[in-house]
């Protein structure tokens, strides 16, 4: 080895100390003895099966130059795809073990170089930022975007990822009617002519004049940016041409916009090349659009523009004082409102998951509805607004309160009496047996079935959306869990699971996720307190594999508090994807670890997550290209 090589290799080996301790007593001679034992009669020799040869992982360095192989291992031993069925087989344990090194080995490797940018990726605006951004620049209000095909879910679950935001043929299509009729549409809004007319033919001013005039302010907005005056004679072009075809000034004007609301430059979020092979900071324009996009799911502002043509966005303090500017617009509901339903899943209340109309009535009322789904976003906001801990979110004494809520709830809230319907900042009363999304309905129906509760769903809910940890998907032709039979006596959903996990199958996952959906079952398939389920007292008790034991939410709560920094991971985590707009890399972890760091120097404030983010590196930072790409002709 070369000075260089064996120094780098020191360093690795240090960062998989690092991870080993992380893990506990588990190391690289554990991951080996693992991969031995479970792995090597299908993955050595001449023919390794699927090509997966166990000895390009045989030393420490091929956590960084084998990571795809390494983090394809620990994906299908995770999930239970290997060892195939017939091997001998590990505990869910032993997986889990095995597959938490890894992850926190190659951690470490990536981050043996220090915080680096990762790919940034052309994306599309989805239909949510479609439709706001034609709301701020043409101060058009209405949901044009829903004429669009939906966006499906990528990177880190949010439907803003690039890797789904591609163009087909309809959405093709669709842009051409939809960028017709907004255009139509302002035409005769005044708010809307006001905003796009700046100019027109008058006494000193020609037509021609008025037009490009017209262009030079609408151009670089909808674009984002500033543009040539190449790309401005192109739209000025169109509007000559027009006008050669007998259409009036406004019409010619009209048709010229209509076709930059169809442009790459409008529908995709494009920056600027870094053709160098150095890491440099983003173009300021470029930043300001990461920054609205993230924080409002629309266009920069007027200040967010001037602010980078002055050169004055890459400045730390001015990006703090932006931030805090930006969460407090009402535009920031959108950002919340978005991150929340779709981190949470609660989006998919009143779409995939409906409470069954006969079983719960009262939830079919439209007000209460509307106050539950409302209630964790609403309760997101004001963490934000008034930068309290996010440990809020595990366990509060506060809540979003409403007539509606507290009849639901079955609890007296101090409720502004004139304004009983508003959604109001409350302090719970002692044993309210609610704060924190634990015991919001919107949670707690999303994570059940229609007609009863789920403790596998809402323990599912938990190690996905809190703790970051998802158990791995059910084993194929697993039986349903067996359900009441006319005239046999009522068993609760415990007793009924009880026989359920009696299959040494389904008992190794169930005995990590059923404890935790024991501790809810106080609550019912939509949130309402319980003391009985078929006609028993509800045993709400739980021990993890761990030996962890509790009884309750309460209880329930103060073991996921124990665990706040796999929540605090897992939630930054979330945060980061959606900022990035994309699926997180390996060496995005090195920020997640840092801006929780940060978060725990800070007892945890929300708006520290928000500041640390569009601080990060990888948000305000542009990777180079490799020598490689630059000798591509």
């Amino acid at each position: 080895m070369t000075g260089l090589s064996l120094r780098l290799f020191a360093g690795l080996a240090l960062t998989v100390c690092a991870a080993a301790e992380t893990a506990g007593e588990y190391n690289f001679g554990s991951g080996q003895t693992f991969l031995r034992t479970y792995c090597k009669g299908c993955h050595e020799g001449e023919s390794p099966v699927a090509g997966f040869d166990l000895r390009k992982l045989g030393s420490a360095e091929s956590l960084q130059g084998e990571t795809y192989r390494w983090k394809r291992a620990a994906f299908r031993v995770r999930n239970g795809e290997m060892p195939p069925k017939g091997s001998a087989a590990p505990s869910v344990e032993q997986r889990e073990q095995f597959a938490d090194w890894v992850n926190a080995s190659l951690r470490a490797a990536a981050c043996a170089a220090g915080i680096v940018p990762g790919p940034a990726p052309v994306r599309r605006l989805n239909r949510d930022e479609y439709t706001a951004t034609l709301r701020d620049l043409l101060d058009m209000h209405m949901n044009i975007g829903n004429t669009l095909p939906a966006d499906g879910a990528g990177g880190e679950g949010f439907d803003n990822a690039a890797e789904t935001l591609f163009l087909s043929p309809l959405h093709s299509e669709k842009y051409m009617d939809a960028a017709r009729f907004a255009m139509d549409f302002a035409r005769k809004e005044h708010k809307s002519r006001a905003r796009i007319l700046v100019s027109e033919p008058g006494p000193g001013v020609s037509a021609n004049q008025a037009a490009r005039k017209i262009l030079e302010n609408f151009l670089p907005r909808a674009f984002r940016r500033p543009v040539s005056e190449s790309g401005l004679m192109s739209y000025f072009a169109l509007y000559q041409a027009a006008r050669k075809q007998n259409m009036t000034f406004e019409e010619s004007v009209f048709f010229a916009l209509r076709a930059a609301l169809v442009s790459p430059l409008f529908l995709f979020r494009i920056e600027p090349v870094n053709a160098t092979p150095e890491v440099r900071p983003l173009d300021q324009f470029a930043l300001a659009s990461r920054i609205s996009y993230f924080l409002w799911g629309s266009m920069p502002d007027e200040l967010l523009f001037d602010v980078a043509a002055a050169g004055k966005l890459q400045d730390p303090e001015v990006l703090k004082a932006l931030v805090e500017r930006m969460l407090r617009n009402d535009r920031s509901l959108d950002f919340v409102e978005r991150f929340v339903e779709q981190w949470l899943r609660t989006r998919e209340l009143g779409r995939e998951k409906i409470p069954d109309a006969k079983l719960f009535p009262a939830y079919q009322e439209e007000e209460l509805r509307s106050d539950i789904r409302w209630e964790p976003v609403l309760f997101f906001r004001e963490l934000l607004l008034r930068d309290m801990s996010l440990l809020n979110l595990i366990d509060s004494k506060y809540a979003i309160g409403t007539g509606n809520l507290e009849k639901h709830y079955g609890i007296k809230l101090p409720l502004n009496k004139n304004a009983r319907q508003q959604p109001q900042w409350v302090e719970l009363p002692e044993g309210s047996r609610r704060g924190g999304l634990l015991g919001m309905s919107a949670v707690l129906a999303v994570s059940s079935y229609p007609y009863r509760t789920s403790p596998v769903l809402r323990g599912a809910w938990i190690l996905d959306s809190i703790l970051g940890t998802p158990p791995p998907p059910p084993p194929p032709n697993v039986p349903a869990l067996e359900e009441g039979h006319a005239g046999a006596p009522p068993k609760s959903v415990r007793e009924r699971l009880t026989r359920h996990r009696a299959n040494p199958v389904c008992a190794s996952c169930h005995n990590r996720i059923d404890p935790l959906g024991f501790a809810l079952e106080n609550y019912d398939a939509v949130g309402r307190w319980r003391e009985e389920d078929g006609g028993k007292p509800v045993d709400a008790s739980g021990e993890l594999p761990d030996g962890t034991r509790f009884s309750g939410p309460e209880e329930l709560k103060a073991a996921l508090l124990a665990r706040r920094d796999l929540f605090i991971r897992n939630l930054t985590s979330r945060m980061l994807g959606y900022a990035l707009g994309r699926g997180l890399t390996l060496s995005d972890s090195c920020t997640v670890d840092a801006i929780a760091a940060k978060l725990k120097q800070n007892d945890y404030k929300a708006q520290t997550l928000i500041r640390e983010i569009v601080l990060s590196v990888p948000f305000r930072y542009q990777a180079g290209i490799s020598g490689k790409e630059l000798r591509k002709p």
